[in-house]
């Protein structure tokens, strides 16, 4: 059976630093940046790459869509 590797995009000029993705990811993928964006915000990123499963928990909770989940198959 096919493995899945997930793998995110933030845009992080959207983001306002929330964290909620941050609680929502069972694989503690995500963490807040020590950078602030235009508007002061820590953004969120992947900080531990390989643990993603793509299951899209961080998107669905982003109250402002700045999460785009990406899932492959690996063999």
């Amino acid at each position: 059976m096919a493995k899945i590797k997930g793998a995110i995009v933030v845009n992080q000029e959207r983001c306002k630093g929330c964290r909620l993705c941050v609680v929502a990811c069972p694989t503690n993928v995500l963490a807040m940046s020590k950078q602030v964006n235009a508007k002061g915000y820590n953004f969120a990123v992947m900080e531990n790459e390989d643990a993603c499963i793509g299951c899209a928990s961080c998107g669905i909770v982003c109250p402002d869509g700045c999460i785009t989940v990406y899932k492959t198959k690996i063999d």
